[in-house]
């Protein structure tokens, strides 16, 4: 992808220029846009040297932005990881008015809408490899906010609503819906290989086909 001509503005009439005219907020706004669609491209590893040229502004002035590449890696995890999140869908999961699986296939379905895009797929595949903070922090976050309502929920769909904690063995389960339905991303915009173009009806199938059997795992555990 080619880097944004123009630096901060659109008209042609030069970053300096734009740089006056443009309010702070928005500036940092393009500084954060840019660099999620610059790591998405070659990682946490890429330089700020070669995202201010592609921004066509210097790299002191981006510093004046963000201290070191640290805090811009920090509001990249921000928007990317937990502004994909929305807090709603756990109370949309947990609604036992509603049967479990339509449970799980809106939230996958919105999941999807909200995550699977080129930047965001791969900056989760670029934080898995290269930077074990944003990963672990991500997935402490995937694990509080689903994998351990999700656990509690096929318990109760299940019938082994119980005082324990949930098991390791039960969360691996929970992991591997999430696994199955992350995998559709990867490759899409990872390992570029061919999707369906309905991918609606891909994690419909997905979610029916893996929550069909996963009631009878958690069964097995409570008998151990």
């Amino acid at each position: 992808m080619g880097h944004s001509a123009g630096g901060f503005g659109s008209d042609g009439a030069g970053p300096e220029k734009a740089r006056r005219r443009l309010p702070r907020q928005q500036r940092e706004k393009l500084i954060v846009d840019e660099a999620i669609k610059f790591f998405a491209e070659v990682g946490f590893e890429g330089q700020t040297r070669a995202l201010a040229q592609r921004l066509g502004v210097t790299q002191p002035l981006l510093y004046r932005y963000f201290p070191d590449k640290d805090a811009l890696i920090e509001r990249v995890y921000r928007e990317v990881f937990l502004g994909g999140w929305d807090n709603d869908w756990r109370d949309a999961l947990t609604d036992r008015s509603v049967p479990l699986v339509d449970r799980v296939e809106q939230f996958y379905l919105s999941y999807t809408k909200a995550n699977f895009s080129y930047e965001r797929v791969r900056l989760f595949m670029f934080a898995g490899l290269k930077d074990e903070s944003i990963a672990s922090r991500y997935m402490a976050h995937v694990r509080e906010n689903l994998f351990l309502p999700l656990c509690r929920e096929i318990r109760a769909a299940a019938g082994v609503e119980r005082d324990a904690d949930i098991s390791p063995y039960e969360i691996e389960l929970a992991a591997g819906l999430h696994g199955a339905i992350a995998y559709v991303g990867l490759r899409r915009w990872v390992f570029r290989t061919q999707t369906p173009d309905d991918m609606d009806l891909v994690i419909r199938q997905l979610v029916r086909s893996s929550m069909a059997g996963i009631p009878d795992a958690f069964r097995d555990i409570a008998a151990r």
